[in-house]
C-alpha cells in the first residue's frame, strides 16, 4: 500500500543503491569521537527517504545500542540538530510531536495547530492519533479539546475524527446544494449559524470544497474567504480560511506560511523546519513553485540568506535545487 506521506511531488526520494548498514556505520563513525563531521551526516539524512531513514536507524541502534535520535541530540544542538531530529522521525510521530509541543507548551500555539489539522488528509490525521497515544499514552481528541474552547475546538475536534471524504470527484449537484447551506447559515442571515461551516467544512473532500467554493462565488458574489471573515473571528476564523485555503491549493497555502515565518521580524526556525521535513516527500516541488509564484524570489535563496551555517546546509538540501 502507498504511503499516506509519499507523493510524486517531494523533493527526496528513495536513494538508489541504498544500504542502511552501510548509512548507519557511516552515521556512527561521523559522531565518534571529538566533534561530529556534520558534512556527512547532513548528506545522508538529507538524502534517503523517511522510509529508509528508519531502517538506518534500525541498523544503528543494531551496531550501538543506541537509539539514531537520542545520538543526534547529543552530538547536535540547536535549529539544526532539531530538523535532523525530524528527519529521522516516521512522519505521522513527527506531527504529533509537533501537536503535542503546541498544546503542551506556555500557552497554545494556534498557528502550528491550525497548519497542521487543517493540511493533513483524513488518513494521515489517523494515522497521527494512533502515533500520539502511542508516544504520549494519551488520547489527541481529548488533548486538543482540554486546550482549546468555543467554535475553534468544535473544528479541530471534527478535523482530529478523521472523517473528511478522500473522494477525488467532486459532484455539481452536491456543490450547489452546499454552497446554498453555507449562504443560509452565514451571508443570508442576521447571526452565523457555525455548525453548518463547520460541518461541510470538515467532511468535504478538497476537490468538492473548490467547486462548492465556486458555486457560492457564483450564488453570493463573494469568494468564500471574503464570508468568513465578516461571519467569524479569531482563531476559528483562520482555522476556516485555512480550510479554504488548504482546498484551493494547499501548496500555495504552505508559500505563504513558510514565506511569512521567513520575512517575518526574524526567522521562524520551527515552523521552517516543520514545514520544510514534513513536504518533502509529498509537494514540495509545488510549493516552491507556488512561492515563486507569489513571491517574484525562489524559496531556496530565501531560506539561504535567512539561515545560516549547518542548519541553513540542511534546509537548502531538503529543498532541493534552486529554482
Amino acid at each position: 500500500m502507498a504511503s499516506a506521506w509519499v507523493d510524486s511531488r517531494g523533493t527526496i526520494r528513495d536513494y538508489p543503491g541504498f544500504n542502511a548498514s552501510r548509512d548507519a556505520e557511516a552515521l556512527k563513525k561521523a559522531m565518534q569521537g571529538l566533534g561530529t563531521d556534520e558534512k556527512t551526516v547532513i548528506e545522508i539524512l538529507t538524502g534517503r527517504s523517511n522510509a529508509q531513514r528508519q531502517l538506518i536507524a534500525k541498523e544503528f541502534k543494531a551496531y550501538t545500542g543506541k537509539e539514531l535520535k537520542d545520538a543526534l541530540k547529543e552530538d547536535t544542538s540547536g535549529d539544526f540538530g532539531r530538523v535532523l531530529e525530524a528527519l529521522v522521525t516516521p512522519p505521522a510521530e513527527f506531527d504529533a510531536e509537533q501537536i503535542n509541543k503546541t498544546i503542551r507548551g506556555i500557552g497554545t500555539n494556534e498557528k502550528a495547530l491550525i497548519e497542521i489539522l487543517a493540511s493533513r488528509t483524513s488518513r494521515q490525521i489517523r494515522e497521527i492519533t494512533q502515533a500520539y497515544y502511542t508516544v504520549y499514552r494519551s488520547s489527541l481528541s481529548e488533548d486538543v479539546g482540554y486546550d482549546t474552547s468555543g467554535d475553534f475546538k468544535r473544528t479541530l475536534l471534527a478535523l482530529v475524527d478523521g472523517r473528511r471524504d478522500e473522494n477525488p470527484q467532486a459532484h455539481e449537484d452536491v456543490a450547489k446544494r452546499d454552497a446554498q447551506i453555507l449562504y443560509n447559515a452565514g451571508e443570508k442571515r442576521w447571526g452565523t449559524d457555525e455548525t453548518k461551516f463547520i460541518d461541510i467544512l470538515c467532511s468535504s473532500s478538497f476537490p468538492q470544497l473548490k467547486l462548492t467554493f465556486e458555486e457560492y462565488k457564483n450564488l453570493s458574489g463573494k469568494r468564500m474567504e471574503d464570508s468568513l471573515r465578516n461571519e467569524t473571528s479569531g482563531d476559528f476564523a483562520e482555522l476556516l480560511l485555512a480550510i479554504v485555503k488548504c482546498a484551493n491549493n494547499t501548496p500555495a497555502f504552505f508559500a505563504e506560511r513558510l514565506n511569512t515565518c521567513i520575512k517575518g521580524p526574524g526567522t521562524d526556525e520551527f515552523t521552517l523546519s516543520r514545514i520544510l521535513v514534513s513536504r518533502s516527500e509529498i509537494d514540495l516541488l509545488n510549493i516552491r513553485e507556488e512561492y515563486k509564484n507569489l513571491y517574484g524570489q525562489s524559496l531556496y535563496s530565501d531560506i539561504s540568506s535567512d539561515t545560516s551555517g549547518d542548519y541553513r546546509r540542511t534546509m537548502l538540501k531538503i529543498c532541493g535545487g534552486d529554482d
